[in-house]
């Protein structure tokens, strides 16, 4: 059975790659089925009873049998120029031939081909028009009387063969829109998973620049600390040595949980802690403190923590304003740090004493040269939830970057708790 059916799957591919052999087969099966008819004596001249064999075509209508099977070969090519033709020829055997050979039968395939591979309404007008040619020179001319079976029989293959070939072509209408469909929607889900994809690595990449700008200062800054006193001050060199090591072990703790996004589901090693946010804002002021930047913190406790989206941004973006005004704000620097709750917005702010007019707008024309990414990438994180983000000198002194996030994310993110109003009030 098998075999069987993978020799029809075979033979049906090859004829649809072959359609002028396939309707090369087509009309000598045609052919044949008008010769065999022709021996056929509906009963009209037998006393009412069918035979066969009792009447023969004449040498005309086997060449209209001909003409009209051979015609059907280019029944894809010209189906309005072959139906015209078969029709003519049916009917002019009607006309001539007592009593008629079955040449309708190719005026049926031609006019299935039209309706199959045309719209409805020219369906309508051509396959009326054939039926009621043929049916009239069936009645008119033929040696049946006009009521006879036969006649009727020439309508109703006439219509019947119109109306399969608009519903072949109907359902193959459905089946291409239905595929089209699919496609479309194939493509959709391919964009939509790109842009996904996109949208995630970007993540990842600020992620990870914040990381590592945050880390990797803090780390040259003690190194610098540590070679400087080496020698007058053992303890504090010890003291910042330890800030180096505490530092690069949190560095590379988020760098394991940030690169283990890119895990399998499935990965036993893959990190299971939540990302920061503003319930380590303390721990994260504290590896300030300890580089020699004072920074105070205003936060307050009795506010509702904020969606988990925006809490992370609100940590990156003042992780990255104070690393650059540890980078940038020159020695003596002092940071304020303040995250409060207005309307449906949080806003972050930072602000520095130190140097406003020369490194720090220089620092961000770095960031928009290519020189960094870190003014770029808070900007665009902020940008991502909704929200706005300036930065710049202040008047006096000094930078400020403020930020300003919607408290609820574009996708309706639902607030987690313990995020926000934990930092321990002023720092």
């Amino acid at each position: 059975m098998t075999t069987l059916s993978t020799g029809l799957v075979r033979a049906r591919r090859w004829l649809r790659d072959h359609p002028l052999a396939f309707d090369g087969a087509l009309a000598l099966i045609v052919f044949l089925s008008m010769i065999c008819a022709s021996f056929a004596d509906p009963g009209a001249a037998n006393a009412g009873r069918p035979s066969f064999g009792t009447r023969s075509p004449g040498v005309f209508s086997v060449f209209m049998m001909v003409l009209s099977a051979g015609a059907l070969v280019l029944r894809r090519r010209r189906p309005m120029a072959v139906l015209a033709f078969t029709g003519a020829l049916s009917a002019a055997e009607f006309v001539v031939t007592d009593p008629p050979a079955p040449v309708v039968m190719g005026v049926v395939i031609a006019l299935y081909t039209v309706a199959s591979r045309t719209d409805r309404p020219t369906t309508w007008r051509v396959g009326l028009v054939t039926m009621a040619v043929l049916t009239v020179a069936a009645m008119v001319f033929g040696s049946s009387p006009w009521y006879a079976q036969e006649n009727l029989g020439v309508f109703a293959w006439t219509g019947m063969a119109g109306a399969a070939g608009d519903a072949v072509r109907s359902r193959r209408a459905f089946v291409d829109a239905i595929r089209e469909r699919a496609e479309r929607a194939e493509r959709t889900r391919e964009e939509e998973a790109r842009r996904r994809v996109a949208e995630e690595r970007l993540r990842i990449a600020r992620d990870l620049h914040d990381v590592v700008a945050h880390h990797i200062a803090l780390v040259n800054v003690q190194a610098g600390v540590a070679a400087h006193v080496m020698d007058r001050r053992p303890d504090q060199a010890k003291e910042a040595l330890a800030h180096v090591r505490d530092a690069s072990r949190s560095a590379l703790n988020e760098l394991r949980a940030t690169v283990g996004l890119l895990r399998q589901s499935g990965d036993p090693e893959a990190p299971t802690e939540p990302a920061p946010g503003l319930a380590v804002l303390g721990g994260l002021v504290d590896t300030f403190r300890n580089a020699g930047l004072p920074v105070e913190v205003a936060c307050a406790d009795s506010e509702p923590p904020l969606p988990a989206a925006v809490d992370l941004a609100a940590y990156r973006v003042i992780q990255e304003a104070l690393t650059n005004v540890r980078k940038h704000a020159g020695s003596g620097a002092r940071a304020e740090v303040s995250v409060i709750r207005v309307g449906v917005t949080a806003e972050v702010t930072v602000l520095d004493n130190g140097r406003g007019g020369d490194a720090r707008p220089a620092a961000e024309d770095e960031d928009r040269h290519g020189g960094g990414h870190g003014l770029v990438g808070m900007r665009e994180r902020v940008t991502a939830l909704g929200g706005t983000l300036t930065a710049g000198p202040r008047y006096g002194g000094g930078f400020r970057v403020h930020a300003i996030l919607p408290v609820r994310t574009r996708t309706g993110e639902p607030e987690r708790p313990g995020t926000a109003g934990r930092t321990g009030g002023r720092g």
